[in-house]
């Protein structure tokens, strides 16, 4: 059995009659019967007082840390490109060589070791096939015959690259290539002596500006209170043996010294000594007063750092081992990549010499033993090109 109760509507109201007209409530008058707040009844003084911060709902707090500002940022340096080399100068050589000879020149391009490892391989494939070897000498008497040419070659496809990027070019990329040219087979060669040349003085142009940028970055970062920073671009000069100006080295370990205070957090400790223990100015450093707490990893740097930085170690009564070794810088941590799937497992590729090529050998050892040797150790190698 259901129960259905009739709707009522809005302006039922029974026997109390309908709701009058209040007219417009904004030109009601103020009360007066009601005492204004101020001028109420005291409340109730028994109550017991509140606690502090009562009502809050915050817990009392010790003491409070040191809050460490971070200074600004400083605009970074566009990054250095890294060399490409071209294939041009490689694949005009490869172009000129009899077919029968380009297999061996790639090879050759890789050294002279991969030519012998190569050709061992495939003499060991014919030989538990039953078939003739290859004559060894012969082989590699053509790649050594080759291999000038070859390097020339190479060292042009890398030197013109260089001279297109001279102004970006990584300093380390742009040495590698001057280097390279003291090969005394590059120094013979009448079409590289004027790149050698445009190379070597641009190169002398590109240290000079980069050592002044260096200097130039270390005292942007120390105008602005950027300490770890400078001392970290102070330990990692453009190259080697390059000087460091005394008022600059003197600025520098006066701000890392005031930045060792007591009151100092120990991950800032930690931080401005794994700097300044390989800048050139760690000798200069000085502690006035020891931090307030000397926790366990700041304790272990100081005894990692102990051989760089002993006088830090005596001032803070940290004692250090006579045999300890000078430390290399931490490497940065990076995040882990993240883990593509794995490929599909492929079948591997067995040394194979073909019928064709084992009846050439077997017929041509004696006659041509530099062509045997040719296919018989590239048959199962293909053509590559560098880009």
């Amino acid at each position: 059995m259901t129960q259905q109760l009739a709707k009522k509507d809005r302006g039922d109201r029974g026997d109390r009659g309908d709701r009058r007209d209040r007219g417009d409530r904004r030109d009601r008058p103020a009360r007066t019967d009601r005492p204004a707040r101020g001028d109420g009844a005291p409340r109730d003084t028994d109550r017991r007082p509140r606690r502090d911060n009562a009502g809050t709902g915050d817990k009392p707090r010790g003491p409070r840390r040191p809050h460490f500002e971070a200074p600004p940022e400083l605009p970074q340096r566009p990054k250095a490109k890294r060399l490409k080399a071209g294939s041009t100068n490689r694949k005009a050589v490869l172009s000129e060589l009899p077919e029968d000879q380009r297999p061996i020149a790639e090879l050759a391009l890789q050294g002279m070791q991969t030519v012998r490892q190569r050709l061992k391989d495939a003499n060991a494939a014919l030989a538990a096939e039953g078939k003739p070897t290859m004559p060894e000498q012969s082989v590699l008497q053509m790649a050594e015959n080759l291999l000038p040419r070859l390097r020339v070659a190479d060292w042009l496809d890398r030197a013109e690259a260089a001279r297109k990027d001279l102004a970006e070019l990584d300093l380390r990329d742009l040495r590698s290539v001057v280097a390279a040219a003291n090969d005394p087979v590059i120094e013979r060669a009448e079409n590289c002596r004027e790149l050698v040349a445009e190379l070597r003085t641009g190169l002398t142009a590109r240290a000079d500006q980069e050592y002044q940028n260096w200097l130039q970055d270390i005292d942007a970062a120390l105008g602005v209170g950027r300490i770890v920073r400078a001392l970290k671009l102070a330990g990692q000069p453009p190259k080697a043996g390059a000087i460091f100006p005394d008022e600059l080295g003197r600025r520098l370990a006066q701000a890392t010294s005031q930045s060792l205070v007591a009151d100092a957090l120990a991950d800032r400790w930690i931080a401005v000594l794994e700097a300044v223990a390989f800048a050139p100015i760690r000798a200069q450093i000085t502690v006035t007063s020891k931090p307030e707490i000397i926790t366990p990893d700041l304790a272990k740097t100081v005894e990692r750092l102990g051989a760089l930085l002993p006088q830090i170690a005596a001032s803070l009564g940290i004692a250090v081992a006579s045999t300890s070794h000078a430390p290399k810088p931490l490497r940065t941590v990076r995040p882990p990549a993240k883990k593509l799937p794995p490929k599909p497992p492929t079948a591997p590729k067995a040394a194979v010499v073909t019928e064709a090529v084992a009846e050439v050998v077997a017929e041509a050892v004696t006659e041509a033993p530099a062509e045997v040797a040719v296919e018989a150790a590239v048959a199962d190698t293909p053509a590559t090109d560098e880009g």
